[in-house]
């Protein structure tokens, strides 16, 4: 029972230190690659009136929030867990996954984004999380 409640807390620790880093890069993507001339990326309704605007560049930033969000938080994951480091890496990669579904219904994107997104910036980052903190022997 404690080594569930341990792998618990490390994966709730996983999933906000992810979904802070994911939310970080989302929140400086228009510092870093502005958004189209009379675009507004700040609401929802914004967003949708201004897909047509897109260009594949404006989609680099939100790639790299989800994969690095992703990938921080299977580290984390794998790093607080005692046992069962691979389950517990998987665990955020699948819930963002999820999310990243969740989005493709709501937010307008060109499908080579959404397939891109949906299937390599979760769990494949998970994994990759999961094998770097393997390969670095880094825990609590």
């Amino acid at each position: 029972m404690k080594n569930f409640l341990l792998r618990f807390v490390a994966i709730a620790v996983a999933l906000l230190l992810g979904g802070a880093l994911n939310m970080f890069i989302i929140g400086i993507s228009g510092s870093v690659i502005p958004p189209p001339p009379g675009a507004d990326f700040t609401t929802a309704e914004g967003l949708q009136q201004s897909a047509h605007l897109m260009e594949p560049r404006h989609f680099v930033m939100p790639f790299l929030a989800h994969a690095l969000g992703t990938l921080l938080a299977g580290f984390v994951a794998a790093a607080l867990a005692r046992e069962r480091k691979w389950p517990a890496a998987l665990i955020p990669g699948i819930v963002f996954l999820v999310g990243g579904i969740l989005a493709v219904q709501m937010i307008p994107a060109p499908l080579w984004f959404d397939v891109l997104d949906l299937t390599l910036a979760y769990l494949p980052m998970a994994w990759l999380g999961y094998q770097l903190q393997q390969k670095l022997k880094l825990s609590v």
